[in-house]
């Protein structure tokens, strides 16, 4: 399957190296750019299939160039390539939408079978970090959140409180619909309802919200 990327990066060395080793690859490299302003013009007219993001940047970062994006492309594959092992970062990224946050001294075909499992529909943060999320969640805890009736979750049927629950835990809608033998058009039109209610505009930003509220296998089937 061919690819079509854009690369945002302020390093220009990195990014014509990058750009390199992904077209020796077989990747379509359909722009590369020094700024977030350069890739929205962009983006509209390109069409790629996944952009890969810097996180720091003069300007607008990663994190504004990912917001301005989401807002005209819920559905646009972003996945962050940075050097930050913070978890503020991480967890941020993910919340605006990102599908992927990835460190830059991976391997390069480590990167290639990523995004290609990103345009796929899973999300992937790099192996070093797991640890670092799984921490984060779990010390987010249940504790002080809203009245369930005041709670936008409240509002989702059990079909879409199922499918979020297997949202979380990473799934693709391939898999889920797989595991509940519905058809892949209706899990993405549950999946526009749960995003819709939910008031976010991604998959990602819904799962991080399902498992900072508790969300899971067992406690959706409790």
């Amino acid at each position: 399957m061919s690819l079509r990327v854009i690369l945002i990066d302020d390093h220009t060395l990195f990014r014509v190296g990058l750009e390199g080793l992904l077209t020796s690859r077989g990747i379509e490299v359909v722009a590369s750019v020094g700024s977030g302003q350069d890739c929205l013009r962009l983006v509209g007219d390109l069409t790629p299939d996944i952009i890969l993001l810097d996180m720091r940047m003069p300007g607008i970062n990663g994190l504004g160039v990912l917001e301005l994006i989401r807002k005209h492309d819920p559905e646009l594959p972003i996945v962050m390539l940075t050097t930050s092992t913070d978890e503020g970062d991480l967890l941020e990224s993910l919340r605006q939408g990102a599908q992927g946050y990835l460190l830059k001294d991976m391997e390069p075909d480590e990167l290639v079978l990523a995004l290609r499992d990103i345009v796929s529909g899973k999300t992937v943060v790099a192996p070093d970090l797991a640890p670092i999320l799984a921490k984060a969640v779990q010390g987010g805890g249940v504790t002080e959140k809203e009245e369930p009736d005041d709670s936008p979750f409240s509002e989702l049927t059990p079909r879409e409180t199922e499918i979020l629950g297997l949202l979380a835990e990473g799934q693709s809608n391939k898999a889920i619909a797989r595991n509940l033998g519905i058809s892949d058009g209706t899990v993405k039109l549950h999946v526009k309802a749960i995003l819709r209610k939910l008031e976010v505009h991604s998959r990602v930003e819904a799962a991080v919200m399902a498992v900072e509220q508790g969300f899971s296998k067992s406690s959706l089937n409790s």
